[in-house]
């Protein structure tokens, strides 16, 4: 009886971790993909390939593990998205067509009252996402492990697979390479 409780305990303490970081991890494959049903699909597939994996491990170390597990994930997708699209481009198959709008993205917010301060968010938004996409892939990892994530540089290296040094840098080029891209944002 004693076993089935810790069980359950130790169940809801996982299913919580994985509530809590689902948005964020469900951002960064967003970020890396720019396809909301592949960043989903790569979210699912990591959270279920974690909990398979890590659930047994202490709930300290989920968080490095999980982030690993998303970054070698993405990392997978873009070898497997640029073979793809090299035999699509061997064979004919063309780009990509058109993207569906979603309607729901065309209404308007009527939770500020006003309209400007919306649309300088809406903008600053868009600029900060499309900023960060341009980024290279590692520099990219590291800037959102660290800065959005908050997690330390001997994590970030563990997740990413690399030196302290080496997160160190990719880090200090992407806060560069931000603030070049933003810069018409400054106050």
């Amino acid at each position: 009886m004693r076993i089935k409780e810790e069980r359950l305990d130790s169940t809801e303490i996982l299913n919580r971790f994985l509530a809590g970081i689902e948005r964020r991890a469900f951002r960064m494959a967003r970020l890396a993909t720019s396809d909301d049903d592949e960043a989903l699909d790569l979210v699912q597939d990591v959270m279920l390939s974690f909990v398979s994996r890590y659930a047994g491990k202490p709930e300290g170390e989920w968080a490095p593990l999980f982030y690993r597990t998303l970054q070698n994930r993405i990392v997978d997708w873009h070898r497997r998205t640029g073979v793809r699209n090299r035999f699509r481009a061997w064979f004919g198959g063309g780009g990509e067509g058109e993207e569906e709008s979603d309607p729901l993205e065309n209404l308007a917010d009527n939770s500020s009252p006003d309209p400007l301060v919306s649309l300088q968010r809406s903008d600053l938004g868009e600029a900060i996402e499309s900023a960060v996409r341009r980024l290279p892939l590692r520099q990219r990892q590291a800037f959102l492990l660290r800065a959005w994530e908050g997690l330390d540089t001997a994590q970030t290296a563990f997740v990413m697979g690399c030196s302290e040094g080496s997160v160190k840098t990719h880090y200090s080029r992407a806060i560069h390479t931000l603030r070049d891209f933003l810069k018409e944002y400054a106050p």
